[in-house]
């Protein structure tokens, strides 16, 4: 179980750029850390815009608590990634309570100043 503290901040902001428009889009949304990763879900699946963005451009930045990351965004395989994808939904569900849906790993590359 990955327990993590209660003053924990509950959203981070995702910024991904417009696969069509090329135009930054920022959503709020519910995450969990995990091996130095951030883990989000995306409640339509494939047809989320931000997963669909991410899908033509990986490179994302995010931020939590005021904090800005450069970072690569990636689609969890749940039948590759079985022990993964049962680890963040278990903590998912501890801190939100909800873990269904597609999962989206957050590797930070950097810290940015945007």
């Amino acid at each position: 179980m990955m327990n993590e503290p209660s003053n924990q901040p509950q959203f981070l902001y995702l910024t991904t750029v417009g696969w069509k428009t090329g135009k930054k889009h920022r959503i709020e949304i519910w995450f969990i850390k995990h091996n130095e990763k951030y883990f989000v879900i995306s409640e339509c699946g494939k047809n989320a815009h931000w997963i669909r963005n991410i899908g033509y451009n990986p490179k994302i930045t995010f931020s939590i608590d005021g904090i800005t990351f450069d970072g690569i965004a990636r689609i969890v395989n749940r039948n590759k990634e079985s022990e993964l994808t049962a680890r963040v939904s278990e903590s998912m569900n501890e801190k939100y309570k909800w873990n269904q849906e597609l999962i989206v790993e957050l590797k930070p590359l950097s810290f940015g100043n945007h």
